[in-house]
């Protein structure tokens, strides 16, 4: 069973033994992971700690419901708080500590005067309809680093946007932390496993798959012909009609490239007696369609890769 620590000044004290040992085995400086979550742990969870586990000899988990990410009437109250039956979830993986802080412990002031803002990244998909989010996002996770100092870090891509804030981060503000994306962990029937997920009545969960469906043929259609803005722009309304008349509310449905930058389209001002001809992707990255939608009480996200040079 993981050991568990509610204090800084405890878990600091606990893996300052652990810093600078060598792995004997290996021969190389012991490592230490950290696994951030919020708790209400379901298989994607602990498939982040089996990852953490081949990169690092010492995990640990935090169990944190942070108030500084969520916005005036968003689910903070209602977030489902199972620290007992989370622990249990994590011995079968073998996580090392469980750092389950209150918030007094984890914020003195609250909130807190001091920032941790990524710039323009925040502002485009969840950031639009969640204002002040990432910025709770950031500071929680610039003070999870700081106490842990972990060597490596994991965190799932079905949240995508934070991740690629998180990286940047790192980047920035030179953390020697490596990042490791961990693939979506999902359903039998597609769904990406999310403590939400639970907020769906039966009905619900039987349509919820709906949205990664629609991201394949997605994905599937960006792969299997020239495009130019104006299809895209079409088969993304498409795309939107579809989920809406499965009953989702979507919040967003977008094409980034992997970098969450726009992507490039080439306008050649040649005028066909249709329309302007431009060329969408003429940088040939890989790109990323993500989503979020409402379905009942839930706010689902899902996201699908299109890689430019992967056949399909």
């Amino acid at each position: 069973m993981p050991i568990i620590h509610h204090d800084i000044s405890a878990l600091r004290t606990a893996l300052q033994p652990y810093r600078g040992q060598k792995n004997i085995e290996q021969g190389s400086l012991q490592r230490i992971a950290l696994v951030p979550t919020m708790g209400n742990l379901h298989e994607g969870h602990l498939e982040l700690v089996k990852i953490a586990k081949q990169h690092a000899d010492v995990v640990v988990v935090s169990i944190f419901v942070n108030p500084t990410q969520f916005g005036v009437g968003e689910d903070f109250d209602s977030y489902p708080r199972t620290l007992d039956e989370d622990v249990k979830k994590l011995t079968t993986v073998d996580a090392d500590y469980v750092f389950a802080p209150s918030i007094d412990e984890m914020y003195p002031v609250l909130p807190p005067p001091t920032s941790v803002l990524a710039g323009p990244i925040t502002a485009q998909l969840c950031g639009q309809s969640r204002p002040g989010h990432f910025d709770g996002v950031g500071i929680v996770v610039s003070k999870l680093f700081n106490i842990v100092q972990p060597d490596v870090a994991v965190f799932g891509q079905k949240d995508y946007q934070q991740l690629a804030i998180i990286k940047q981060l790192v980047r920035d503000l030179s953390y020697p932390i490596e990042i490791i994306g961990a693939p979506i962990v999902r359903a039998k029937d597609g769904l990406a496993l999310s403590s939400r997920n639970q907020y769906l009545s039966t009905i619900e969960r039987q349509t919820a798959p709906i949205l990664y469906q629609e991201l394949q043929r997605l994905a599937h259609q960006l792969k299997s012909s020239e495009l130019n803005h104006q299809s895209i722009e079409s088969l993304l309304a498409q795309t939107v009609a579809r989920i809406s008349d499965a009953g989702f509310i979507i919040d967003y449905l977008d094409i980034k490239t992997d970098d969450l930058k726009s992507v490039k389209v080439d306008s050649t001002n040649f005028q066909t007696e249709s329309a302007q001809t431009d060329s969408f992707n003429v940088e040939r990255k890989d790109l990323i369609i993500l989503v979020a939608a409402w379905l009942g009480r839930a706010r689902l996200l899902d996201n699908q890769l299109v890689m430019a040079d992967e056949p399909l």
